[in-house]
């Protein structure tokens, strides 16, 4: 029967998750955070250009105005008491001759007595100080038949020929604004209409602008779709921008803890599968012999051997799912909590107890002086210890002895040792001996070669240095043993509280 071929899976992105952030878009942020301060700014801009353009229109009809009155105060004068007006009838028509804008003048004598103009212009509102120092042409607004005029007005110092105090008239030319506006109107319309026009230019320049700059993120991210689901190798960095360099320093960072990881488990999983054909072929084997004999005493031999290839698979795959769980423990998951390390340890010996006396090896257990606590997973740290006393029991001969010591010291951290009477490992292989499935040559003791694997990889998610020594009270010069010592950082102590007075009741 054909199996059938394995359909090449593409893979597919998870369903984006409800309750995560909504994803903002860098090229639409960019763009708000350059066209709203744009947009705001426009109406600005427009209410400063009418305020000069009107400041811009007023100054010709003011300098206009002035001229005006300057030219009516030199026509007055007086003569015998008398204020005499010498203004011809073109001048009056010059003043008269702006049919869209109504200009309108009067005269005033020092009385307030009316000499030529119109009769009905408001008056300035000066005290007689003002009036006699006024030398100048001065400007102010009003309404004139509910119009709002631009008033431009002097007095003027008439001479007397009798020495009295001089007496001074008042000249006055005022027009609407009307011509102010018209002018003002068309400053705005030749500022604001071309911006009109520049400004969707100004904006289709901004996003083209805007496009090409983000464009290398969108080469960036077809090089990497284009990439094979094998392909790990670090992306180029020679065709980003500067900016865009940090983060695909970043990728490149996790592309190669991403290949290291996958080259452990790959390596993992060869070692694994080479590990366990072992047994299996054991088992296979035992099996295959045990249905071909008749005799019971092999039946029972064989059936002894393949309950020993059946124990050491057993072994490796519990020892292989231990290894697996220390890999993927996080340190700062809700498994870590403080603990009594010497209890824990105290635990952990007495289950072994049994297995030493089949072994016939003194298991001791020293405890610290005080409660050593520290932050762990009692678990894992239960899954290390097993190990480590396992190991010292297999490789110690039978009359030797294994010691769990549990001590602190004054630099804040706490040890965890098992010594042995084993016949220890020498200081070259004490680096490899970590390693996963490595095994000591000329070791006969049966292993998988994962203890000491699992033992520093739940070292490392708990902060703990693991060191291997020989045993300093070893007595034997051909078993010099071995001392395992994990060196835990201990938490802070809480602040102490300071002394308070005593209550009395």
């Amino acid at each position: 029967m054909n199996q059938p071929e394995a359909a090449e899976l593409e893979y597919q992105p998870p369903p984006p998750d409800a309750d995560e952030d909504i994803q903002h878009s860098l090229f639409g942020e960019i763009l708000d955070w350059m066209l709203a301060p744009l947009l705001l700014l426009w109406p600005m801009s427009i209410a400063i250009t009418y305020l000069v353009a009107k400041s811009i229109a007023n100054q010709p009809f003011d300098h206009a105005l002035e001229d005006s009155v300057t030219v009516l105060a030199q026509q007055v004068r007086s003569v015998d008491g008398k204020i005499i007006k010498s203004l011809s009838g073109s001048a009056r028509d010059i003043l008269r001759a702006d049919d869209v804008d109504n200009v309108y003048f009067q005269i005033q004598g020092p009385r307030g007595e009316h000499i030529d103009g119109d009769r009905d212009m408001p008056q300035p509102v000066l005290d007689d100080e003002d009036k006699t120092s006024a030398g100048g042409v001065r400007f102010r607004n009003d309404n004139m038949h509910g119009t709002p005029v631009r008033i431009a007005f002097a007095y003027v110092q008439l001479e007397r020929n009798d020495g009295r105090v001089p007496q001074v008239a008042l000249v006055q030319v005022a027009e609407t604004l009307a011509k102010r506006a018209q002018l003002a109107n068309a400053i705005i319309k030749g500022v604001i209409l071309p911006q009109f026009i520049v400004l969707p230019i100004v904006l289709a320049l901004v996003w083209f602008a805007l496009a090409r700059g983000l464009s290398p993120l969108a080469q960036l991210q077809e090089r990497i779709r284009a990439r094979s689901s094998e392909d790990l190798s670090p992306i180029s960095s020679s065709q980003v921008p500067e900016e865009i360099t940090p983060l695909v320093r970043s990728l490149n960072e996790m592309l190669s803890r991403l290949s290291l990881t996958i080259d452990q488990q790959k390596r993992f999983i060869a070692d694994a599968a080479h590990q366990m054909r072992t047994p299996l072929a054991g088992m296979r084997m035992q099996s295959e012999l045990a249905l071909r004999q008749t005799d019971k005493d092999e039946i029972h031999r064989s059936l002894e051997q393949l309950a020993k290839s059946s124990e050491a698979a057993t072994r490796l795959v519990n020892q292989l799912l231990a290894l697996a769980r220390a890999e993927n423990q996080q340190p700062a998951g809700s498994a870590m909590q403080p603990l009594d390390l010497g209890e824990l340890a105290r635990n952990v010996v007495q289950d072994w107890v049994q297995a030493s006396f089949s072994h016939r090896i003194d298991l001791g257990f020293e405890a610290p002086r005080q409660p050593l606590t520290i932050t762990g997973n009692p678990t894992m740290l239960r899954e290390l210890l097993s190990n480590l006393i396992d190991n010292a029991l297999r490789y110690t001969p039978a009359g030797g002895s294994v010691t769990v010591r549990v001590r602190s010291d004054e630099l804040e951290h706490g040890y965890l040792e098992v010594e042995d009477t084993g016949p220890g490992i020498a200081p070259a292989e004490r680096a490899r001996v970590f390693e996963r499935f490595y095994r000591i040559l000329g070791n006969t003791a049966e292993g998988s070669g994962l203890g000491l694997a699992i033992v520093r990889e739940i070292a490392q998610q708990h902060g703990a240095e693991v060191d291997i020594f020989s045993n300093p009270r070893a007595t034997q010069p051909r078993l010099p043993g071995a001392l395992f010592r994990l060196t835990f950082p201990l938490p802070p102590a809480p602040p102490q509280a300071e002394d308070e007075p005593p209550h009395y009741g």
